[in-house]
């Protein structure tokens, strides 16, 4: 019989066992991921955070460019009150800034808009969105009802003007589908189960950048030393999640490039458009059928962002956005490769620098500009620019261009969730994909956070960021009761 060396032996069986076995892995470091590794780690837990992108933040990416940062993910911190967001930055004497968001509206073929007619529309469409009807139904549905009634009441002059309705309603349309990040705004539902945080909600993170919150929570801002029981591994892309069901069970994560983890608990936070992709096969067995629906039912859309950069401002002082008015006419005048520029609700001007313009898109016109060629999408964004902000201005070229890619990204596979039509079936679908996977003994073993299983606060970074605290807080009581 062949004789093994002893030190071969002794190799096999440190190799066998993952020597390092962590008190807890957490998949993915965005707000929800990044919140529950730093709050384990500050709880003592010995903890390991596995990246796959190349860097700190999911879909928030601050991104040198023109002559500051800009925003390629989220932009703002919407709600200064009982927000985790806001208070990290105010408690490390960050100086945030709110952003008044005062956009100016332009009419596609020049014409001057009717600022006050559309600002008082805008409003009472809003107030709408606040006052759902009994029976849920589609919120374009919804809107467009209710806006053309109250325009019958109080325009009567202009209520078979067909071509302002119709043109406002579109404008309605792109803002509620971007702000919301859905495919269209006829798949949102009135049932609504966001709650707006109170406060301002255009905060900015300005020339510090959003990942100044990154920082923050993983004690590295202005070289922090980090957390010393915080292991960190980016380009890392988890393949595998093996649930235990046996108390004495390890979790074990088994990466694409071959490396095999373990831990005595999973936090999983990669998004939903990425568990519609792979939870058939990131997990070792089936998952519930409850948290199955609710990866199946549930949506995230996509938002796009064109960041264009100029060799100086040549936009008024005061100027923060404009909202674009297409008048139908022009809209349907453009030649079909090129709609997706019809579907630009706007302009905006980022804080984090003094020299760029974001333009916004939202829904299959994002995804689309995510493929074309860099050059073309350049071009006819400044055709829509000269359109629209052109007319008393000579605009020069711009320096350079970035653009979104969320979609097309395959650790993200879009922006956010949004509550559409099959919500009011399903009302607890967000705490269904939330649920915990529990040993035989009932002992929480693989965790789900991110901003789609947050009821109230979905779609934001605070609301994915209150996820991870609290799947981070579940594993710490549960601890002290074992």
């Amino acid at each position: 019989m062949n004789m093994i060396p002893w030190s071969v032996l002794l190799f096999l069986c440190v190799a066998g066992s993952h020597a390092m076995v962590y008190d807890t892995i957490v998949v993915g470091l965005g707000s929800a991921g990044t919140t529950a590794a730093s709050t384990l780690a500050q709880a003592g837990k010995k903890v390991l955070a596995l990246e796959a992108m190349d860097r700190v933040g999911g879909r928030v990416n601050t991104v040198p460019f023109g002559d500051g940062l800009v925003e390629l993910g989220a932009e703002w911190i919407h709600g200064t009150i009982n927000s985790r967001v806001y208070e990290t930055a105010i408690a490390n004497n960050i100086d945030i800034v709110n952003q008044t968001l005062d956009f100016q509206f332009l009419v596609s073929d020049g014409s001057p808009a009717d600022t006050k007619l559309i600002s008082e529309l805008m409003d009472f469409a809003f107030q709408v969105i606040d006052d759902p009807p009994p029976v849920p139904e589609p919120l374009g549905q919804y809107v467009t009802r209710r806006v053309n009634e109250h325009i019958k009441e109080k325009y009567p002059q202009i209520a078979n003007d067909t071509h302002f309705i119709e043109s406002f309603l579109y404008c309605m349309k792109l803002g509620m589908e971007g702000y919301e990040s859905s495919d269209n705004w006829n798949d949102l539902t009135t049932f609504s189960q966001y709650e707006e945080l109170d406060g301002h909600q255009h905060a900015s993170w300005h020339r510090y950048g959003y990942k100044t919150f990154f920082e923050l929570m993983l004690n590295t801002y202005n070289n922090g030393p980090g957390y010393p029981n915080l292991d960190i591994a980016l380009n890392k892309e988890v393949s595998r999640i093996t649930w235990p069901r046996q108390p004495a069970e390890d979790a074990v994560v088994s990466c694409s490039d071959g490396s095999v983890y373990r831990a005595r608990s999973v936090i999983v936070t990669v998004s939903l458009g990425v568990l519609k992709e792979r939870h058939n096969t990131l997990f070792s067995a089936a998952l519930p059928s409850e948290k199955t629906t609710a990866i199946k039912i549930m949506s995230m859309g996509v938002i796009g962002k064109i960041i264009l950069s100029f060799e100086k401002p040549w936009w008024p002082k005061n100027m923060t956005g404009s909202t674009f008015i297409w008048k139908a006419e022009d809209r349907k005048s453009i030649p079909k490769e090129d709609i997706w520029t019809s579907m630009m609700s706007g302009a905006s001007v980022a804080m984090g620098t003094s020299n760029t313009l974001t333009l916004w898109l939202c829904s299959e016109a994002a995804k689309l500009v995510e493929t074309l060629p860099e050059d073309v999408v350049k071009a006819k964004s400044m055709e829509i620019l000269r359109r629209f902000m052109g007319r008393d201005t000579n605009i020069p070229e711009p320096t350079a261009m970035l653009r979104s890619n969320w979609y097309k990204n395959p650790y993200t596979r879009g922006g956010y969730t949004y509550d559409n039509i099959l919500t009011p079936q399903y009302p607890n679908a967000r705490e269904d994909l939330g649920k915990p996977l529990l040993d035989s003994a009932g002992n929480p073993r693989v965790l789900f956070a991110g901003e789609a299983t947050n009821r109230q606060h979905y779609s934001t970074v605070h609301g994915a960021s209150e996820t991870g605290y609290r799947e981070a807080m579940r594993l710490l009581n549960n601890s002290k009761k074992i």
